[in-house]
């Protein structure tokens, strides 16, 4: 089956938020700002398409019909810097929402993936599972993460992420093709370390580095 086209956001206020993502001199509570906005807008467009069922409320004036998601949604930050991530998409989710973890490490010499922490609730398989990816570079750390996901029974993953590289969405596409990826923008390259051109930098020292690091 063809891959899906991966979905960036588009417009200035999405430009906003990775500008100043972007620019070295934003301090790391900017920084911490902007990715969670970004990750409210970018997990609002993975989530559009997904089924909703129909219900009604009582407003102070009349009845109301309402659409809320059919199926419950769990989001797994790839730590650390997805945590950058999780707040955003916790204000914009329903209250059921629940939440797993995956911590991951990339060897800077092979560029491979390590995984040093898996918690993932049970009951996957009925859930919206949502994947929260700072960076997605050589795409082996999503590889590794939608590994971990389906063998913890999740069946419908979505991956949402801040900022892409050509060759990550690659790997993606080619491995798993119905895996649908939202992020809010498409970089131009890597460079020979692996880092993605032009890229924001580490995200994980970049939200987590005192004022002034």
């Amino acid at each position: 089956m063809p891959a899906r086209p991966p979905v960036q956001l588009s417009g200035a206020l999405a430009g906003e938020h990775v500008a100043r993502l972007r620019d070295a001199a934003t301090a790391p509570p900017a920084f911490r700002r902007a990715a969670q906005a970004l990750a409210a807008m970018v997990v609002a467009e993975a989530l559009r398409g997904i089924d909703g069922r129909e219900g009604r409320v009582t407003t102070p004036v009349a009845e109301a019909v309402t659409i809320r998601p059919a199926r419950r949604v769990t989001v797994v930050p790839v730590l650390r810097a997805g945590l950058g991530l999780l707040q955003g998409a916790l204000d914009l989710l329903p209250e059921s929402t629940r939440v797993g973890f995956l911590g991951m490490s990339r060897d800077e010499r092979t560029l491979q993936p390590r995984t040093y922490m898996r918690s993932l609730p049970g009951g996957l398989g009925d859930d919206e599972v949502v994947l929260l990816e700072v960076m997605i570079a050589t795409g082996g750390s999503s590889l590794a993460a939608l590994d971990a996901l389906r063998r913890a029974g999740a069946r419908r993953i979505h991956i949402a992420g801040l900022i892409a590289a050509p060759e990550g969405l690659a790997v993606l596409a080619a491995a798993e093709p119905e895996v649908p990826v939202t992020v809010a923008a498409i970089d131009e390259r890597l460079d020979e370390r692996g880092f993605i051109v032009p890229g924001l930098g580490d995200a994980g020292d970049r939200l987590y580095a005192e004022d002034g690091a």
